[in-house]
């Protein structure tokens, strides 16, 4: 019987882009076990996968020895390495076995952010570069999305959250349809700058939407920064991923940059707008088989960076400011027409 492991520790939209792999080894080999491998924090991601047989967590002081150590037990087949960190390939040397990873295609980026010289040979979605550790499987992409699948105790809590504040932000109307906002992102350069989220949630707001904004406990105090006031219900930092997911998947649109968030709302089926400013299709990391937009624009300066950074390198972050309030209304009421 085959037992494969599947180990990817972070971060969170590169875990969702992993479903689609599960997902299709699922269908090609119904029998076998198939074991995923990530940290702790990032079990709520896949724990409630139905194709999975199990999921096994790196504990936050756990060595990798010991990692190893316990899956021996397993007794894998094969196992695949989709994450091709440091980590991962100790994991390598402490687990001997029948490895095999993808092609990250550093070079081809590193290349791309310095000279803006085009090596790719095409865009290969990061879903589909995973796929490359699987050759031996014989599976295909089958042209489905990530999934996240959500267990009902995060959507009851999420049911709750929304009847408990309804009427804190506007409008009013407890029926009205739910847009999400997430102006978070782990780099200053991936953040559409605040005056255009205000901007964006006042023409929402007019136009019948009620708005939450969702992201991490370090995302809160940004709403305060783009004086959302009481248009926008806040809950960063109220949420686990799990029931972040639950959130999404009520939105009628989500509106992000290119962050873990986005890639939940497409995990979960919510038609996205999603923002992309230093990093590129290229990457692989524009939303998977999803009814998405993606608002981007067109300088000679892009790509500046493999995750974005701290500061524009020629100070004007063009990339995201020339992106307007409008802009992004137009793309939301051209996505849930």
């Amino acid at each position: 019987m085959l037992r494969i492991l599947l180990v990817r520790f972070s971060s969170i939209g590169d875990i969702l882009l992993t479903t689609p792999l599960i997902r299709a080894l699922r269908r090609r080999h119904p029998d076998a076990e198939l074991v995923f491998v990530t940290k702790r924090a990032m079990v709520p991601l896949v724990g409630d996968n139905p194709h999975l047989t199990r999921v096994e967590a790196l504990e936050p002081d756990e060595s990798i020895r010991n990692l190893a150590r316990r899956l021996r037990a397993a007794h894998p087949t094969d196992a695949l390495d989709l994450h091709g960190s440091l980590r991962s390939r100790l994991l390598r040397l402490l687990l001997p076995g029948h490895w095999h990873g993808y092609r990250k295609r550093r070079v081809a980026r590193g290349i791309l952010i310095a000279t803006k010289v085009d090596l790719y040979r095409g865009v290969v979605p990061v879903p589909e570069r995973y796929f490359e550790a699987a050759r031996a499987l014989d599976v295909r992409p089958d042209s489905g999305p990530p999934e996240f699948f959500i267990g009902p105790g995060a959507r009851v809590r999420v049911t709750e959250w929304l009847a408990t504040h309804a009427g804190t932000g506007a409008p009013r109307e407890p029926n009205a349809p739910l847009a999400v906002l997430a102006p978070g992102a782990a780099h200053a350069t991936k953040r559409w700058p605040l005056e255009r989220w205000a901007e964006l949630a006042e023409r929402l707001g007019a136009a019948g939407y009620r708005l939450v904004m969702a992201g991490g406990a370090d995302d809160r105090a940004l709403a305060a920064a783009a004086g959302f006031g009481d248009r926008v219900d806040n809950a960063a930092g109220e949420f686990s991923l799990q029931e972040t997911g639950a959130l999404l998947a009520r939105a009628k649109v989500c509106i992000a940059g290119d962050t873990g968030v986005m890639h939940m709302a497409t995990a979960v089926g919510a038609p996205v707008v999603a923002l992309f400013g230093p990093t590129v299709e290229a990457f692989g990391f524009f939303p998977y088989r999803a009814h998405a937009t993606v608002l981007q624009r067109d300088l000679a300066c892009r790509p500046c960076s493999a995750m974005g950074s701290a500061r524009c390198p020629l100070g004007h972050h063009r990339c995201l400011g020339d992106i307007t309030a409008p802009a992004v209304l137009d793309a939301v009421n051209r996505l849930v027409a």
